[in-house]
């Protein structure tokens, strides 16, 4: 397919004139002119690059791209590498952020919401966090097994809240920041990808849990869904590659 029709497609369905975001959502890097062939990946990475050529893909779809907002402009150093290395193999880059956090269907939260079966009560209807509730109180060392088994990854557990849970406010990445409005919905966990020290002390203090998932594990979902849509969608091989991060 060609590869304007591409992005239009998914600018459209990922809705990214909704989103003020860090970095800019679509093409960023242009390559052929066809894609018959799409790696997608959470990070562009060299290692993820890499292993596109191998594949002779045409294209590959992150939700981590490049042009982040406040970084050096110069095209030096590890970006320059990668950069040249798609060009000379005329691969292009699409990466979408935020809009492949807070899709209702394809995101990032959405599809973390389905994975440990909550059903969504969130009282703000464009809010990247959300809140859901389990169908029946779980004591909290049970959900947090659930949680690392769904993820293959074992959450950090900062304990403050009760001992068993059910309403439960989660974010993907490094939203650590938003645990501030689940505890003003009254959440009993707080789930999201990274963590820094006052998260400690914050969720100690105001009677709730906080589960750090990691910023890769709870970002994989979103750009595989998104993947599968395509496939089905249009005439198009879709391989995804999951670039080992422990972060």
């Amino acid at each position: 397919m060609k590869l304007n029709t591409l992005i239009n497609y998914c600018d459209e369905l990922l809705n990214i004139a909704n989103y003020q975001d860090y970095a800019p959502n679509g093409l960023q890097v242009e390559g052929r002119e066809n894609v018959f062939k799409m790696v997608t990946g959470v990070t562009a990475s060299q290692a993820l690059i890499d292993e596109a050529i191998k594949l002779q893909a045409d294209a590959i779809l992150v939700h981590h791209g490049y042009f982040w907002k406040n970084e050096p402009a110069v095209i030096t150093g590890m970006k320059q590498r990668r950069i040249k290395t798609l060009l000379e193999h005329n691969i292009s880059l699409i990466g979408y952020h935020l809009p492949l956090d807070g899709h209702e269907t394809l995101g990032n939260n959405a599809l973390l919401g389905k994975l440990w079966g909550l059903k969504d009560i969130t009282p703000e209807e464009k809010s990247l966090v959300r809140l859901g509730v389990l169908k029946e109180p779980l004591l909290v060392k049970k959900f947090s097994q659930q949680v690392s088994e769904s993820l293959n990854r074992k959450v950090l557990h900062l304990p403050g809240g009760p001992k068993k849970v059910q309403k439960i406010a989660w974010c993907s990445g490094g939203a650590q920041g938003y645990i501030e409005k689940a505890i003003a919905w009254n959440a009993d966990v707080y789930i999201s990808g990274e963590v820094s020290e006052q998260t400690f002390h914050q969720s100690l203090e105001n009677n709730i849990h906080y589960f750090s998932a990691g910023h890769h594990a709870t970002e994989r979902l979103g750009v595989q869904q998104l993947g599968r849509h395509l496939s089905k969608q249009f005439d198009m091989e879709v391989v995804f590659i999951d670039v080992y991060n422990p972060v």
